[in-house]
């Protein structure tokens, strides 16, 4: 038994011994790309000091070539799903690890929500209810952020979240608290995403568990949290990969662009969106190109439910759904005249669960820091949006001229916690490379497949109407009234790239698709890479 274990492992050893020489030409390309990128997010003080981002360089290359093998001894349709999972996983552990304390957008407030389902509670309660408040704050004429805060009002968590709120955007260098134990005593919390669903911080939930059954050190609240998110997110989406007929590697492109990957690397339930998001639209394209009359009913629950809890996550992705109608009717088990009243209900059911979470969801963002924003009121906004019909133009013109772009260049811009700006780091040459790399992938990838015009249609409505929906919400519920100020991010419209395949495909552009997977591989590699080195080169440069 022993010695046949022996030779199975010389023989794997052989394999990437032999497979690392024969994919010489792709990892070195690979080296390149990210001495080329990484040298790109460096300024003059990062160049000076170096040996923090040096050590990066060699890590992320070990990583890198490792990868390449591993993709090239794994890269049949049938395995694929492998390499998902474990570019996915190691490449995030380590972006992880590196991300400043709470430095992505909320985390902080999404880490308070996991801390407290780890307790197993499933609906936060919010302690202002007892004090007989309906803010955190209360709205004050003048003031553009308000000074009156109930003090008292907020959610049962644990002292140790004090750490997290003091130290917020620092590394484990500049801050010597985090070996300090967990303190569990309790402690009253301003805001803790009541908002959203319990099941969207399960994950991070596990890892907030196990770092207080561990009796580990406080910052391993924060690290287990994130480790176990990007596991959940490396799961999900190498299960998207093992189910999709096509179009595989683009949806692995959209897990691992650069933005996809901060998020899942977080305790942010962006992880649980992009994922669900992936999920859905692989198992769609399943239902697009299963055998005709073999989709049952079964398949559009399977569909409706994923859907649902995207949804749930974030309300205008509950639109979804609506791709039920746009699969070919040949692939359904039943005709048309059967098959579209469960179509029906199925989409009008997930629309009616999303509109009931909504009337409970919505009146707890005040329950938070957003309602110290005296200018912001969906009711004014809406009525003013109703008196003044020009608003709508300018509306429109902005979703289309000012945000698609701002939407684009995103793809590789972080958040700051510590910054006064918070996306005031301007990576162009990377931003450039990544969107021309990401037009290719997702609108010219070479491919056999074909999907009806209906379904091309299908997927650019939802598109449309989920960005318009998502664009409306943030009007009235983050812009102040009468202005434009949407505030949003290109990690919001992250599910939409994955309907772009299906949506377009310039197929005037002849590439082999056995050369165009290898390259493209490397280059999402080499983009993964970069991200790590920019945080180096930002947050470790003195180190």
């Amino acid at each position: 038994m022993g010695s046949r274990a022996n030779f199975e492992i010389k023989s794997v050893f052989n394999d990437y011994k032999d497979m690392l020489f024969k994919s010489k030409k792709y990892w070195l390309i690979y080296l390149v790309l990210i001495l080329i990128l990484g040298i790109s997010t460096m300024n003059n003080k990062n160049i000076l000091n170096q040996h923090f981002v040096m050590l990066t360089f060699a890590v992320v290359a070990v990583l890198g070539i490792f990868s390449i093998v591993f993709y090239m001894l794994h890269d049949s349709d049938e395995e694929f799903y492998k390499v998902a999972f474990i570019i996915i996983l190691i490449f995030g552990i380590t972006t992880a690890l590196i991300l400043p304390i709470c430095d992505v957008s909320d985390e902080i407030e999404h880490l308070a929500r996991a801390e407290i389902t780890s307790q197993g509670v499933i609906i936060p309660h919010w302690t202002g209810e007892d004090m007989g408040v309906e803010g955190l704050y209360n709205h004050t004429e003048g003031e553009r952020i308000s000074s009156e805060k109930n003090v008292g009002a907020g959610y049962n968590s644990i002292r140790a979240y004090n750490f997290f709120s003091g130290s917020l955007g620092k590394t484990v260098f500049q801050t010597s608290y985090d070996t300090a134990k967990i303190d569990t005593t309790p402690f009253i919390i301003d805001s803790a995403f009541e908002q959203n669903p319990f099941f969207g911080y399960l994950p991070q939930a596990i890892g907030v568990f196990l770092a207080k059954l561990l009796d580990l050190n406080v910052i391993w609240i924060l690290w287990l949290a994130r480790i176990c998110n990007l596991i959940f997110y490396a799961g999900v989406v190498s299960l998207a990969i093992k189910k999709t007929p096509a179009l595989k590697l683009p949806l692995l492109a959209v897990a691992c662009i650069p933005i996809s990957m901060y998020q899942a690397s977080s305790a942010s339930i962006d992880c649980m969106i992009i994922g669900l998001s992936i999920l859905s639209i692989s198992y769609f394209i399943y239902m697009c190109r299963a055998p005709d009359r073999s989709l049952t009913i079964k398949n559009i629950a399977v569909f409706s439910v994923i859907c649902l809890m995207l949804g749930l996550c974030k309300l205008p992705y509950l639109a979804f759904v609506i791709l039920l109608i746009f699969i070919p009717s040949k692939k359904f088990e039943k005709d048309k005249k059967h098959n579209l009243p469960i179509l029906l209900i199925s989409i009008a059911a997930v629309a009616v669960i999303g509109i009931l979470w909504s009337r409970y969801s919505a009146p707890t963002l005040l329950h938070s820091w957003r309602s110290s924003h005296n200018l912001i009121n969906s009711t004014l906004q809406m009525n003013y949006v109703m008196h003044h019909p020009s608003s709508i133009s300018k509306f429109i013109y902005n979703i289309i001229f000012l945000e698609i772009p701002n939407m684009l260049t995103g793809v590789f811009s972080f958040f700051g916690a510590h910054q006064f700006h918070h996306y005031a780091d301007r990576y162009h040459f990377v931003t450039a490379a990544l969107l021309i790399y990401l037009a290719f992938v997702l609108l010219a990838y070479p491919r056999n497949v074909k999907f009806e015009l209906k379904t091309k249609l299908g997927s650019i409505f939802t598109i449309i109407m989920v960005y318009v929906g998502i664009c409306f919400i943030q009007l009235l519920t983050w812009a102040s009234v009468g202005y434009y100020n949407l505030g949003i991010s290109t990690r919001y419209f992250i599910p939409l790239f994955c309907l772009f395949p299906i949506a377009i495909w310039i197929k005037q552009i002849q590439l082999d698709k056995d050369k165009f997977d290898k390259y493209a591989m490397v280059f999402m590699i080499a983009f993964m890479a970069t991200l790590i080195i920019s945080f180096a080169s930002k947050y470790y440069w003195l180190v």
